[in-house]
């Protein structure tokens, strides 16, 4: 997956105004206690990280 596609989905599950503010601040264990910008910068997939965000905020499945 590319960032611009990961980063449009996350505007699209949490609005453009949140998605920032969620990836920079919300830490999730399944993501090796690091947030989705943290994860990113230490190499993570964006394909992987998206699976994560899924699973912790219950995304719906027509939006994974």
């Amino acid at each position: 997956m590319r960032l611009t596609v990961f980063w449009e989905r996350m505007a699209e599950h949490f609005g453009a105004g949140y998605a920032d503010t969620f990836a920079r601040d919300h830490v999730m264990s399944e993501l090796g206690g690091r947030t989705v910008h943290e994860a990113l910068t230490a190499g993570w997939d964006a394909k992987d990280v998206w699976s994560v965000v899924c699973r912790v905020m219950n995304v719906p499945q027509e939006k994974r």
